[in-house]
């Protein structure tokens, strides 16, 4: 059996909002509290109990750890700094090397400050400079217990559902209704969203400020410390044709629109790429897919060519998220393991991959879904906050433990 290299990373992701609970001053928040999205609160209670969710972790074989710092804790009021809440994330970090697993930092996954939401977020002018700052001045204050940053996680996501479909603050719609359903727990939230052309040209503009805010963010963080490891966390939609060259040239524009330009746009402010895989679109496709919770297909194979497309760009790829919606823990197991699978097959087709963190570590507040979809190799009672590790878990401890698993 071939296997990974001595060196790999092994373990799993988590993201502050879904699982640090109490976190009220974020446009998140405040959209809960307008009832356009489900209500965050207490959740896994991560931030105080993350201690225990590490112990877990380690028993299950992990020596990565991907996470998430909360910006809105950090810098609760614009260019003021928080430093009680820089030592808590210290003492995460401490906590992880206590355990000998290596932290994988994100600087912004996808909530914002009230501040900053309230004047223009990422439709600000000064967006990219107003988010360097605070890249900086994170890495400056965590970099010597740190070596890895992404600046942010998903861009074409939060861009896509923020200003295209109105789904995610701040509700922005092309379409030709304004109202936007969404149900959870058997009830639904009906948001008004702003609609028409108009969210098409912000959305244009917030994709060129990301852009422009990763790679401010890069160069202000290497002034602070140049010896730290930055990259971008992209979600990359695997899209692929059969043999109709209308359908190939269908899944090629797909690709160049949503993976392709903001790549484009950061190649030369990285030191690695951070790689999220959910799902594909194979265009003529008339296969019959089982699906997770999420209704995605299951095809985990499909990261075999996200891997490809992302080793254009020549830069070390870390696999930072990538995992299904399966309570039951149905089909966990098979799909991690074919997915190892087809990173193997990268692997040895020369692309330069040097870690896989499943998502996520435990259960999580799926965003406008709230906590139904269930991506955890740790389940989570959300009433006694007790902790249960998934039969899945154990499965992927084993393939740590072997360092890959049979190509077949």
């Amino acid at each position: 059996m071939k296997t990974f290299p001595k060196n790999f990373y092994w373990g799993a992701a988590t993201a502050s909002y879904q699982v640090e609970g109490w976190n009220e001053n974020t446009d998140w928040a405040k959209a809960a509290k307008e009832e356009r999205v489900p209500s965050a609160g207490r959740l896994a209670d991560h931030y105080h109990r993350y201690e225990e969710d590490f112990d877990i972790a380690k028993e299950l074989g992990h020596n990565a750890h991907r996470f998430s710092i909360e910006w809105a804790r950090i810098e609760p009021e614009e260019g003021k700094f928080d430093f009680a809440e820089i030592e808590h994330y210290r003492d995460v970090l401490k906590a992880l090397r206590a355990r000998n697993i290596e932290p994988f930092i994100t600087l912004w996954h996808f909530t914002l400050p009230l501040w900053f939401s309230e004047r223009g977020g990422f439709e600000r002018k000064d967006a990219p400079q107003v988010f360097a700052r605070y890249c900086a001045f994170v890495v400056k204050e965590l970099g010597d217990l740190c070596h890895f940053f992404s600046t942010m996680n998903e861009p074409n996501v939060f861009g896509s559902n923020g200003w295209l479909r109105g789904s995610w603050p701040p509700f922005k719609r092309f379409a030709a209704t304004d109202l936007v359903s969404i149900t959870n727990s058997g009830r639904t939230f009906e948001s008004r969203a702003q609609r028409g052309l108009r969210p098409v040209f912000l959305y244009r503009r917030v994709m060129r400020n990301l852009a422009q805010a990763h790679n401010q963010a890069y160069t202000a963080i290497k002034a602070e410390r140049p010896d730290v490891n930055v990259s971008v966390v992209k979600h990359v939609i695997y899209f692929h044709a059969n043999w109709n060259p209308l359908n190939i040239i269908k899944a090629w524009v797909a690709n160049q629109l949503w993976t392709h330009v903001y790549m484009r746009r950061t190649r030369h402010h990285l030191d690695s790429v951070g790689l999220n895989y959910y799902f594909h679109k194979k265009f003529g496709d008339r296969t019959h897919y089982e699906k997770t919770d999420m209704d995605w297909d299951i095809y985990p194979q499909g990261i075999y060519g996200s891997l490809r497309m992302l080793w254009k760009y020549k830069k070390p790829i870390f696999i930072s998220e990538a995992g299904l919606a399966d309570k039951a823990d149905k089909y966990r197991a098979a799909y991690i393991t074919e997915q190892v699978r087809a990173a193997q097959r990268a692997l040895e087709a020369g692309v330069d991959l040097r870690g896989h963190m499943y998502w996520s570590l435990m259960d999580n507040y799926e965003w406008a879904l709230g906590v139904e979809k269930c991506f955890g190799l740790v389940a989570i009672n959300y009433q006694t906050l007790e902790r249960t590790i998934r039969p899945s878990a154990w499965e992927y401890k084993k393939i740590i433990e072997a360092n890959g698993v049979e190509l077949g």
